[in-house]
């Protein structure tokens, strides 16, 4: 006589994940469509610049173009990998006229070797964004009110150390080797646009290929569920700071030389809002937990391109915040857009 398995011992079968098992692959989705409709958008800003006037395709215009990308592309990227972790930035611009000025004073007026001035120029905005994270994950400070001060400290500290006027690097003597790096070129591309691709390589692999990037994306998605998880959150959302205070002092360098001259009063005014608007055009959520490198590229190349329609197509140049302000408020409005569509997908019970 056989044995019968009661029904209540037969191992069940696999039964079919839940509908939010397939988050994840929405998700990216989602920021493939939104990088590739960004990238649309910038190629037929391309074309009808283009059409209207022959001169953006010249060489110099181009090169002028890649210059400027690469100068604030750097910087967008270290914006971008702040928002991914739900934080922000606003003190970008000011960060960028006291790194310039010091590098000014420390070349011109110490005489420092340049390498030294170099490395000075970048650990100041390290220890600054090291300064913002404490703040933000030891203290609980808002990332808003955080950097919204440094803003005005950093500001106020340059305008105070060059008795608030403008300094320059003159004739660049024992420099010069410093001055073709960051103003020469390199096969016929500028030189920050040629570093940018180099950071640009190097942060996609940090965030898309380490164990590092999916941190970030963890903690900017869900940091209480990433900590439960046994991750360090205060210390990776304070090491995107200071990533972003790197970044951000290697655009400083450029600027310096680019402008050959720092006024602290000005240099480096509203740089946060193209890094920010750079960085949520091109897919990063101000949520966080979202966002990608090229993305904040193609974020980039777009502001800067619409800049330069501003100017060809001979728009008052007063307009040119209210068109990035426009832009971005579309942007934005278009991420919500998706998100609800996504989420309502979803939602969907499977059929």
């Amino acid at each position: 006589m056989q044995n019968r398995t009661p029904e209540s011992s037969r191992t069940p079968s696999p039964e079919k994940p839940p509908p939010e098992s397939n988050k994840p692959a929405f998700i990216k989705t989602l920021v493939i469509k939104k990088e590739f409709g960004i990238f649309v958008l910038l190629v037929f800003l391309c074309a009808v610049t283009g059409l209207k006037n022959h001169a953006f395709f010249s060489e110099a215009n181009l090169s002028n173009t890649a210059n400027l990308i690469g100068l604030f592309g750097i910087f967008s990227i270290g914006a971008g990998m702040i928002i991914i972790t739900g934080g922000i930035d606003l003190s970008v611009g000011s960060m960028i006229a006291l790194n310039g000025m010091l590098l000014v004073m420390a070349l011109t007026d110490w005489h420092w070797p340049w390498p030294l001035g170099v490395a000075f120029a970048l650990a100041v905005p390290m220890c600054l964004g090291y300064a913002h994270g404490l703040l933000i994950t030891r203290f609980n400070m808002q990332p808003f009110i955080v950097t919204l001060c440094g803003l005005l400290l950093y500001r106020g500290i340059a305008r105070f150390i060059s008795n608030d006027t403008t300094k320059g690097f003159g004739d660049a003597a024992g420099f010069t080797t410093l001055q073709r790096l960051a103003n020469g070129d390199f096969l016929g591309l500028p030189m920050p646009f040629v570093i940018l691709i180099i950071i640009s390589i190097i942060m996609w692999i940090v965030l898309h290929r380490s164990i590092y990037g999916r941190y970030l994306l963890a903690v900017g998605h869900n940091e209480e569920a990433t900590r439960f998880s046994g991750v360090n959150t205060r210390r990776v959302i304070a090491s995107s700071y200071v990533l972003g205070g790197l970044l951000t002092g290697t655009s400083g360098i450029l600027f310096a030389f680019y402008t050959n001259s720092v006024s602290p009063s000005t240099h480096g005014n509203f740089y946060e809002l193209y890094g920010i608007a750079a960085a949520v055009l091109g897919g990063c959520s101000l949520r966080g937990g979202e966002g990608s490198v090229i993305g904040v590229l193609i974020g980039t190349a777009l502001l800067l391109v619409l800049q330069n329609l501003v100017n060809l197509l001979n728009i008052p140049s007063s307009l040119n915040f209210a068109v990035m302000g426009a832009v971005v408020l579309i942007g934005v409005l278009a991420d919500r857009i998706l998100k609800n569509r996504a989420a309502r997908k979803i939602a969907r019970p499977p059929k």
